[in-house]
């Protein structure tokens, strides 16, 4: 029985890395579709969000099925709690990189308004946080979820600074608000992955050291 215990979860493991290295490419691909006008691959995007939809499926129903069975205790049921956490935040990045394609569809109908450095930058530096994420989940390691939960700061100020900029268009040429309005939209979106990630590693923090440290203040504010 142990065995087959240890085959279970392993599978979800492994299926959680699955569903996590399929919504980077779903960043990724979104990203590229905005920066190169590409709707085609816009809308491969947003139908690839169904295969992130049965993986988080799959996840919980093997998850719910090692609890039902095996009935773990301490460590392992909280990896299988928490397994089931992670695959609910990575299906709502995967979410985040299809609203991305529906703006960047619609941007494709006007001129640009603005070279894209800074919006890839932010979704690079969430792209990160993400992986990282992943990765502590993967070793268990709670120093590297703590780095993830930090970085969280950087896309937030990023956020701010865009929206400072795109307000700026918005008030000197009252025609730029459509596109300025939707690429702040997008600059949301990605600072919710950052933040999905953020909850990820809050997640590991809590299957490595049984600490639950969501909605508390951080030792650092004031």
């Amino acid at each position: 029985m142990e065995r087959y215990f240890e085959e279970a979860f392993a599978k979800v493991n492994t299926t959680i890395l699955t569903m996590g290295s399929l919504v980077e490419d779903q960043m990724q691909n979104a990203m590229k579709a905005l920066v190169e006008r590409d709707e085609a691959l816009a809308r491969r995007v947003i139908e690839n969000d169904r295969r992130v939809n049965v993986l988080d499926l799959e996840i919980d129903e093997m998850a719910i099925e090692c609890l039902a069975r095996y009935q773990p205790a301490a460590r392992d049921l909280r990896f299988l709690t928490t397994a089931m956490k992670i695959s609910s935040e990575l299906e709502r990045m995967s979410d985040l990189a299809e609203n991305i394609c529906e703006r960047a569809i619609e941007l494709n109908a006007e001129p640009q308004l603005k070279p894209y450095i800074d919006i890839p930058y932010m979704a690079e530096r969430a792209g990160i946080m993400v992986r990282e994420s992943l990765d502590a989940f993967v070793k268990a390691d709670a120093a590297l979820a703590r780095k993830v939960i930090d970085d969280d700061d950087v896309v937030d100020n990023l956020t701010e600074q865009l929206f400072r900029e795109l307000l700026s268009f918005m008030i000197e040429n009252p025609r730029t608000i459509t596109r300025a309005i939707r690429l702040s939209f997008i600059s949301k979106y990605i600072e919710r992955v950052a933040d999905h990630a953020t909850n990820i590693a809050e997640l590991v923090v809590y299957l490595a050291e049984g600490k639950i440290i969501r909605h508390t203040i951080p030792p650092h504010a004031p």
